[in-house]
């Protein structure tokens, strides 16, 4: 493979040919240019390849499905051209997980699991442990994945899990949104709000807000933060190849890594309140004065009680059966 810095060199944008990454290599990856001079990397696709989707969204890459000169293709685009030299270590990275795939599938699922570990990293991510209210919060994203397995099935309740991508909501289910916070059951009754999104309003789609209480605890109550990544993987294993690569993707996408030690710290989760994010909810108003962005709050869970609604009202919303009553 090669490992020049610029490994795009001398190729003509736009045009028909591209430049095999390894010509050794077992799978179809290649060096290619855009007619905008943009950086690629491709990933050409087997006749009858599953495509995973939905595929990640990324501030400084384009990731999406084309049709490239002599087949299908995931493409993986650098927005930036400032970035080239990182794109290329990025690239490269990318293969060699793919080339460690023994099927044509499995490189597809491993190409796109290891951007999404990249896509972590270079959005404040770091390589190692997740801290304890990061541990905290992928429980209580977990929790709730289960449950919406129950209510969708797997393959739909993964696809509607953005929270690892970067998404202002963690969940996305049709015309139904859910953010997710989880939060020391004895805390001060705050939830932080990292942006002014999160609890913005998304016309014709109902806004959900799920407060969990996640706490440590004594061994041998709770489950570590890899007993409860099990405990929800087991219900993609049982489902079909593409949701399993959703899966795998976007659990790597939240900083978690079977390999890190998460022994020391077990978790339970116990009330969970529902709100209702509607117009007189206690939020930061959007759009923002013209100069302000970048808002973090906080919101005091008493002032949202009156938004305070069941489990089965949520249920129904996301399944779009009646949940007014």
């Amino acid at each position: 493979m090669a490992t020049n810095e610029n490994p795009w060199d001398g190729l003509v944008p736009g045009a028909v040919d591209a430049r095999r990454v390894d010509s050794a290599g077992k799978w179809d990856f290649f060096w290619w240019v855009s007619d905008k001079l943009e950086p690629a990397l491709i990933l050409r696709l087997a006749a009858g390849a599953v495509e995973i989707s939905p595929l990640p969204k990324m501030r400084s890459l384009d990731i999406r499905y084309r049709e490239v000169p002599g087949a299908r293709a995931l493409v993986i685009l650098l927005r930036e051209p400032e970035q080239r030299e990182l794109f290329a270590t990025l690239c490269g990275d990318v293969v060699s997980a793919g080339e460690a795939a023994q099927t044509a599938e499995d490189a597809l699922a491993r190409s796109i699991r290891r951007t999404l570990r990249w896509h972590h990293l270079l959005r404040g991510g770091r390589n190692g442990a997740l801290s304890i209210e990061e541990q905290r919060g992928v429980v209580g994203e977990l929790h709730f994945l289960q449950h919406l397995c129950d209510l969708v099935g797997a393959r739909a309740a993964i696809e509607a899990w953005r929270g690892p991508e970067g998404s202002a909501k963690d969940f996305e289910i049709d015309q139904c949104l859910v953010e997710i916070k989880a939060r020391r059951g004895a805390a001060r009754p705050h939830v932080q709000i990292s942006s002014e999104d999160q609890l913005a309003d998304v016309v014709g789609a109902r806004l959900f807000l799920n407060v969990y209480d996640v706490d440590a605890a004594v061994k041998p109550a709770g489950l570590t933060l890899t007993d409860h990544v099990r405990a929800a993987e087991e219900r993609f294993r049982e489902a079909d190849m593409t949701a399993y690569g959703l899966w795998e993707a976007a659990i790597e996408a939240t900083g978690f890594d079977f390999e890190d030690d998460y022994s020391e710290r077990r978790w339970t989760v116990g009330r969970v309140q529902h709100f209702e994010v509607t117009d007189e909810f206690p939020r930061v108003p959007v759009p923002l004065p013209i100069g302000v962005g970048s808002v973090r709050y906080s919101i005091a869970l008493d002032a949202c009680q009156p938004f305070l609604v069941t489990a089965d009202v949520l249920d129904a919303a996301i399944c779009r059966t009646d949940g007014n009553g």
